[in-house]
């Protein structure tokens, strides 16, 4: 490859991972591979608010039937989704949204699988940042290290 083909996709590259508006910062948005019948897939991604307000992520838009903010609630022992109007982002704080605990859902596959190496283009929403365009890459599910 030639070395500006190759700079220019590892400038895309990083855009793809990176997201920045004037005062939230967004790492890591990845999405686990589903299997072909599952209905649903997770969203990660790590938010750092570089302003000195306190801002809050009110919603996110993906082309899918439904994407809504979730946490993870455990009950003897048993996990359960619960929707979630809003994440509040502290000032100079960062909020993770990982499995286990905060998290996006991506509803409604029907038979369309998020697979290895696709991405997903989504927008969050934040009450004071306003929209932040982002992708999620899709990644293999490495059970060792989901956490």
């Amino acid at each position: 490859m030639k070395p500006l083909k190759l700079a220019a996709l590892a400038a895309f590259t990083l855009m793809a991972s990176t997201a920045h508006a004037d005062s939230v910062s967004i790492e890591n948005a990845r999405a686990f591979a589903t299997a072909p019948t599952a209905m649903a897939g997770g969203g990660f991604l790590t938010i750092t608010n570089t302003g000195d307000q306190d801002d809050t992520l009110i919603g996110i838009r993906a082309d899918f039937p439904r994407v809504e903010l979730h946490t993870t609630e455990f009950t003897d022992g048993v996990a359960r989704m619960m929707h979630l109007d809003a994440i509040p982002v502290p000032a100079g704080e960062t909020v993770s949204l990982e499995p286990g605990g905060l998290h996006v859902m991506f509803m409604g596959l029907r038979g369309n699988p998020l697979e290895e190496g696709e991405t997903i283009p989504a927008t969050l929403i934040f009450e004071n940042a306003g929209e932040v365009e982002i992708t999620f890459d899709i990644v293999k599910r490495d059970m060792a290290h989901s956490n």
